[in-house]
């Protein structure tokens, strides 16, 4: 019993240490004999001394040199079970057990590191207990005991955390809900590739093996099912330097769409981790993409002259918000947008093609030539879409009575369906509606009910004594809680001022008499708040109404609603909270918090303590 027991545990430590570098760090040979012999006699030396140590200790630490020695006779098993499933009998006899017994070689790899670990953490609390009372004339091994087994629990903890490790690598299974939904083709995108007339190739330049490759390839194997006519190919830019040239494709992480002579090329990445960003988008950019293939470009025109919204304002003093996004959504789509005003000839007659004409919240009357053109234009076939704004104090008869309705330029407002921006009573002319009728203007926003939003609308009305050619469905109608606030005071006033579900936006088909041609019927759309379409409202991630509302009613307009529908996206939503929400979190995170955990605290040690003894009574 001379010396403390800790140099005992440190020579077995260090026995342990050199066979370890002899087996993992230096290499076969002479250096690698020697350490794993010197480690091999400093185990056996102070498994010795432990052994000495045991036979002169009396009491209590009898039983701790005894668990002492029990836990280094573990780790020389462990060391033993080591030598046994290592190279070392295939060089004594040429077999190895990984030959012979493969499933128990790969048991006592996984026995070996668990026995070490179960031996050399309770050894060292252990003498960290023990070398706190080296000199006490009474050893308390119920604390040496808790100490062991301590050690043995954080083993048992590391065990268990490789054994989930293993376990995991070995079943890599993959579940990246970052880009799921991108990664499928949307509804719109398929319909249009079930709507091909003519072939379309889909080239895919990747390296084998690739991540990024297995997404997209999954994407468009699964929209190849809805038509023949498109053909999906993989090729490797160094392995098809051929068909990249006549691709003009420089590099992999790229893929091209081909019709005839027409390609477009949309870039994906080929690194998983920056392709991300990409994946997300990829049925929205395909979509795009093959519509400028498959379809002939068609020419929109938007009217000017008379203070409609602009691609960005008309002067320094211009505050309305502008349509940029708009245009840009349109310009995507394989449309190409042209100005027109009465310098272009809308005073007299609106060009010949003419796909259809926007009129986005004109702030003057339209001159009587400009308004006879676009009737002119609507009963001939053509298409309009008419977004008002009752901020100018205008009826905008001479462009509504030829599509049957009317307009009241008086701000709907709601004190229950609407919007906070300035957290005024003036935030309830930001109206939400998600009422749609079954009209194929409105199929994405029908189906989904995704919400739009109106900043100060009008209201439309069904012209009495309309035309019998016209029909007229109310494609969306505001919340039943709305009122006409007429006196713009932002509050319901009755009776002057009624609640119901007011018209916002109307559909509008002529179709002449003896024509069942849907290519020959004028088609309109008129939304009472050009605000919808306006850049404040579709840059908000929140609202995925008034974006469809614009693309799935042009597709009506331009005879394309059988490609109508839902794009898959993956839009990070942003988190906005008030002023007030911000307050609220921090001092429940500051205060409240940790006066709950306090409080919970003090009743667990309040009912933890022992109760007083009755007076005379023994506590």
């Amino acid at each position: 019993m001379r010396g403390p027991s800790y140099l005992v545990s440190l020579c077995l430590a260090a026995g342990l240490l050199l066979a370890f570098l002899g087996e993992r760090v230096v290499n076969p040979g002479t250096t690698r004999l020697v350490l794993d012999g010197i480690g091999l006699a400093l185990l056996v030396l102070a498994l010795s001394l432990r052994t000495v140590r045991l036979r002169s200790a009396e009491g209590e630490r009898k039983a701790v040199e005894r668990a002492l020695l029990g836990l280094g006779i573990t780790a020389l098993a462990s060391l033993a079970i080591y030598f046994a499933q290592s190279d070392l009998l295939a060089k004594l006899d040429g077999r190895s057990l990984a030959q012979d017994w493969p499933k128990l070689s790969g048991a006592l790899g996984a026995l070996w590191p668990a026995l070490m670990a179960g031996s050399l953490l309770p050894s060292a609390l252990m003498e960290l207990s023990y070398a706190a009372m080296a000199r006490a004339p009474q050893v308390e091994s119920g604390r040496v005991r808790d100490a062991m087994l301590s050690g043995l629990a954080l083993a048992a903890v590391l065990v268990l955390v490789f054994s989930i490790v293993f376990v995991a690598s070995e079943r890599d299974h993959k579940w990246d809900l970052s880009y799921a939904r991108a990664a499928k083709p949307g509804e719109a995108t398929r319909r249009i590739v079930a709507a091909l007339d003519e072939p379309v190739s889909a080239a895919l330049f990747f390296p084998p093996a690739n991540e990024v490759a297995e997404q997209v390839k999954a994407y468009f194997d699964e929209l190849r099912k809805e038509s023949p006519k498109l053909s999906v190919e993989s090729y490797d830019h160094a392995l098809d330097p051929g068909k990249a040239k006549e691709l003009a494709v420089s590099g992999n992480g790229v893929v091209v769409l081909a019709k005839g002579s027409r390609r477009e090329q949309l870039f994906v990445g080929q690194e998983l981790e920056k392709a991300r960003t990409n994946l997300r988008s990829l049925d929205q950019d395909v979509q795009k993409r093959l519509l400028v293939v498959a379809r002939s470009r068609k020419t929109i025109y938007l009217t000017a002259g008379h203070g409609e919204r602009a691609e960005s304002p008309s002067s320094s003093t211009d505050q309305r918000a502008t349509v940029r996004l708009l245009r840009e959504e349109l310009r995507a789509q394989n449309y190409e947008l042209r100005s027109l005003s009465v310098a272009e000839g809308l005073g007299s007659e609106v060009p010949k093609d003419a796909a259809a004409v926007l009129v986005l919240g004109p702030q003057s009357g339209l001159l009587p030539g400009e308004g006879e053109a676009l009737k002119a234009y609507f009963e001939r076939g053509g298409r309009l879409l008419l977004a008002l704004d009752p901020e100018a104090g205008l009826d905008f008869k001479e462009l509504l009575s030829p599509l049957g309705l009317t307009f009241t330029p008086q701000q709907l407002a709601s004190d229950v369906a609407h919007a906070r921006k300035a957290f005024q009573p003036s935030d309830r002319t930001i109206i939400g509606t998600n009422s749609y009728s079954s009209h194929p203007s409105v199929t994405a926003n029908g189906r989904m009910g995704n919400p739009m939003y109106l900043m100060g609308a009008g209201a439309l009305e069904e012209l009495a004594g309309r035309p019998t050619e016209l029909a007229v469905d109310f494609s969306v109608r505001a919340h039943h809680s709305t009122w006409n606030d007429k006196n713009g005071n932002f509050n319901h006033d009755p009776p002057e001022e009624t609640r119901k579900s007011w018209a916002v936006a109307a559909a509008v088909t002529r179709r002449p008499k003896g024509s069942a041609r849907p290519e020959e019927e004028g088609r309109a759309i008129v939304l009472a708040d050009s605000d919808a379409l306006a850049d404040e409202v579709l840059t908000s991630a929140r609202v995925r109404g008034n974006p469809e509302f614009a693309l799935d009613g042009l597709k009506w307009l331009l005879g394309d609603e059988a490609i109508a529908g839902a794009t898959n996206t993956e839009q990070d939503v942003p988190l906005t909270r008030t002023r007030t929400q911000d307050v609220a979190w921090f001092f429940s995170t500051v205060f409240i918090a940790p006066a709950v955990v306090l409080t919970a605290g003090l009743l667990v040690r309040r009912r933890g303590r022992p109760s007083a003894s009755p007076k005379g009574g023994t506590p």
